[in-house]
């Protein structure tokens, strides 16, 4: 089977996917994804061992240049990431490409906004080309069925992570002595990841209990200026990979407060190190991951005692480390060689069958 990715930015988690897929007997993966990203300053050596095309801010609008690489390759299943990119949604109704199963892979939680109700209509043409939506969980599956997909063409799974080493820090952090007492923020400095909230909420915190623990952050946007000045908070910046698994080690929870997060691979990550996670209602990823009290803990979004009362949970709990493994389980259904059974069986039943959209 020969399949084509059309994605957009790189990550840690989507190249252990890619590269989980390409390892397969008789599998052909070729990637087209950015080359470059203003959120994000992920090292290209993430995608060795991924047949990789870099696209520049020029080739990644090109519908001519992608229809090439793909008459080039000859593929029995393209993937594109979502509806954003007009050259990407242009490969799907080309007619030489109608032989073609086309994926389309989507993380966006159904809100019933007006924006969302009209979303069927703008991109009706583009939706009736897709063969299979591959969606993150249960609130993006409702948003695909309201696309107009049927439920037989919907697929839940559409992320992975690399879970075999990130699980192996679990058992790092209790072999390296009691647990750590540290609390770890990685994601994006911006308002959308309810940094304000976390700030205000530790501050709470701190002044709540002796000896409190350090906020690390680990990220880049443009909220960095405002983790200045704060009493126990240290901000590491953007960090590779491999450098947050090292934070992950030295801490004993991962905070994620967004206001909005579709579904953040963040937290999943976290939680197959073994971290129990604190997090907004509004994480899409909580539905899948997280049960309150038992692999984690959840709290009401935006609102910072609520998040403070989470934190002192995990303060006094008495066992984080049980709490941990069980995070560590529920995150084991999106390891690298899970997703891609979940792609590779979803493309040969699409292929199996009769094209009908």
């Amino acid at each position: 089977m020969k399949i084509h990715v059309f994605w957009t930015d790189i990550s840690g988690y989507m190249s252990s996917c890619w590269r989980a897929m390409s390892r397969r007997e008789g599998v052909d993966v070729r990637v087209a994804a950015y080359d470059s990203s203003q959120a994000t300053a992920f090292s290209h050596s993430l995608m060795e061992g991924v047949n990789w095309l870099p696209l520049n801010e020029a080739d990644r609008f090109d519908a001519s240049l992608l229809a090439r690489h793909v008459h080039d390759f000859n593929p029995d299943v393209v993937i594109l990431a979502g509806w954003l990119n007009p050259a990407y949604r242009s490969l799907a109704s080309r007619r030489e490409f109608g032989h073609i199963r086309f994926f389309m892979g989507m993380d966006t939680p159904w809100r019933g906004t007006l924006r969302q109700h009209l979303a069927r209509y703008a991109f009706r043409g583009y939706l009736s080309h897709i063969d299979v939506a591959m969606v993150t969980g249960e609130r993006c599956w409702q948003y695909a069925r309201r696309l107009g997909f049927p439920e037989a063409h919907i697929r839940r799974g559409v992320y992975g992570v690399d879970y075999a080493p990130l699980s192996q820090l679990h058992e790092q952090r209790l072999a390296a002595g009691p647990w750590p007492r540290q609390f770890l923020f990685a994601g994006r400095y911006a308002p959308e990841k309810g940094l304000d909230v976390l700030l205000d909420a530790y501050a709470r915190y701190a002044r709540a209990v002796e000896n409190p623990w350090p906020l690390v952050c680990c990220g880049k946007g443009p909220l960095a200026q405002s983790l200045r000045g704060h009493d126990g908070v240290v901000d590491r910046g953007f960090l590779q990979p491999h450098e947050v698994h090292a934070e992950m080690v030295r801490s004993g929870a991962f905070i994620l407060p967004s206001r909005y997060d579709p579904w953040p691979l963040a937290l999943v990550e976290s939680s197959a190190a073994g971290l129990p996670v604190i997090c907004s209602n509004a994480c899409g990823s909580a539905v899948e991951i997280v049960r309150d009290g038992y692999s984690g803990f959840t709290c009401a979004t935006g609102d910072a005692g609520e998040l403070q009362k989470a934190l002192l949970r995990v303060h006094h709990a008495p066992d984080l480390a049980a709490i941990g493994g069980r995070a560590r389980d529920f995150a084991a259904p999106y390891s690298a060689e899970e997703w891609a059974t979940r792609w590779l069986t979803a493309a040969g039943d699409a292929c199996r069958e009769k094209k009908i959209r």
